[in-house]
């Protein structure tokens, strides 16, 4: 018996299984979001690496930017419940979560039984999204998996003052062409992303313990950032990007219990 979440994002598909005991069984993560093959794509991974099969699952619960275009699962919840529910399952000290994703950034206040309290989002513009790091990177020419430890070179933070996407990539081309290091261009940049971030915390009010979630969680040089511009030290789950699907599991768990007491 195992019970599937599926977190369908703007740029990628996670996937989560977990059986009666809540214990994770199977996860994969697809580098292809919304409107692609996606979904496809994680179901087939999580096949081949854990041997389920997610039509076998007794409940899924599908969540993210997606939810509502895929007819695949049995329930369909938001991707802030979704979070909340899979870093308080983690990591049971969090009270404020910040999950950055390809297309937008969520801050999510939680009291102690992991019940929202407040939320804010910055869904109108690319400046602290993944898309924001991803056409930085482009412009650096560095993979993305790379850039936390080039941020880790760096010998200082030059400050990009835009916050507007369109406008600090022609401020990164200026330092480019005068001849600026790298590290130092992105670490500027990752500290642009923290104060971005930053605020919506504040708006939301900054309780700790403080946790991220969501693909950009794996770039140490976002995380370290946020960590100095917070003051806080910064808790990461051991998967951060598979947390919402994890969240969907969750419920999906909870739901099957529900309807078949």
């Amino acid at each position: 018996m195992f019970f599937i979440g599926i977190d369908i994002g703007s740029t990628a598909t996670k996937i989560c299984a977990m059986d009666e005991d809540k214990r994770l069984v199977g996860s994969a993560v697809a580098p292809l979001g919304t409107g692609t093959d996606g979904i496809k794509l994680a179901v087939e991974q999580l096949k081949e690496t854990s041997g389920l099969s997610v039509d076998e699952a007794e409940f899924s619960v599908a969540t993210g930017y997606g939810r509502l275009t895929y007819k695949g699962a049995d329930k369909q919840i938001s991707e802030i419940s979704c979070h909340a529910k899979g870093v308080h399952f983690c990591l049971p000290e969090v009270r404020t979560l910040i999950d950055i994703g390809g297309q937008d950034t969520k801050v999510i206040s939680m009291d102690s039984t992991g019940r929202i309290n407040q939320f804010a989002m910055n869904d109108k513009c690319a400046a602290g999204t993944g898309r924001f790091l991803d056409v930085m990177a482009r412009l650096l020419n560095l993979p993305l998996n790379e850039l936390g430890d080039m941020d880790a070179k760096a010998t200082e933070r030059l400050p990009i003052s835009n916050t507007c996407t369109v406008f600090a990539e022609s401020e990164v081309i200026s330092k480019l062409a005068a001849g600026a290091p790298i590290p130092n261009i992105l670490g500027g940049i990752h500290q642009a992303v923290a104060r971005r971030v930053a605020g919506l915390v504040y708006r939301v009010g900054l309780t700790p313990a403080v946790a991220m979630s969501g693909g950009v969680a794996v770039n140490s040089g976002v995380v370290r950032a946020l960590a100095a511009e917070l003051g806080q030290t910064i808790l990461l789950p051991e998967s951060p990007q598979i947390i919402g699907a994890c969240g969907a599991a969750l419920y999906a768990w909870e739901e099957y219990h529900k309807r078949e007491n």
